[in-house]
């Protein structure tokens, strides 16, 4: 859903759901628990809820996150009981340099992405994603991290490819239980 105002953006992050821990799995292949696929159901039906529908979303290719982007799409497109609205399907990119990033890792990701995209859901991992919220917002930015299938969302001003110029204020923040 690209923004009619073309200096205006939209930068969601979400942290993946909760995992099974790490015994005897290699970590990328570490599985969400049930929870955690409830409450990544639960995270995409409050975007959709607040018309944060991606054109972009940036996902580490780890199979965590890949879950968590399945089970956030499911809620983004809605059930009857939900709600939440459907939209043009966005375009996914698994990227390997959003697994083990750093803050400058996502801004290069998040900086790459093109031009005509209004809406841009990153789903990572912490403490990066959390830290890169910091660094958009240091006043608006929760400084004790995202929990487990948390949502921060800024306000970008400018380019995609000049993001962090300036501060990308947080203009709203959800946990689960959505």
């Amino acid at each position: 859903m690209t923004d009619s105002n073309p200096t205006e953006r939209t930068l969601v992050l979400l942290r993946h759901g909760k995992a099974v821990p790490p015994d005897g799995v290699v970590d990328r292949d570490r599985p969400l628990t049930e929870r955690g696929r409830a409450d990544a159901v639960a995270a995409g039906a409050w975007l959709a809820r607040h018309h944060l529908l991606p054109d972009v979303v940036i996902c580490s290719p780890a199979r965590r996150t890949r879950e968590t982007w399945h089970a956030a799409a499911s809620g983004l497109t809605g059930t009857s009981t939900e709600g939440a609205p459907g939209g043009p399907a966005p375009r996914i990119r698994y990227e390997s340099s959003a697994y083990a990033a750093e803050t400058a890792d996502l801004l290069a990701l998040l900086r790459s992405v093109e031009p005509t995209a209004g809406t841009v859901l990153l789903v990572g991992h912490n403490p990066a994603v959390s830290l890169l919220s910091i660094a958009l917002d240091d006043g608006g930015a929760d400084r004790d991290g995202l929990p487990t299938g948390g949502v921060v969302v800024h306000r970008v001003t400018g380019p995609w490819s000049a993001l962090g110029g300036a501060p990308a204020a947080v203009t709203a923040q959800g946990r689960a239980p959505y």
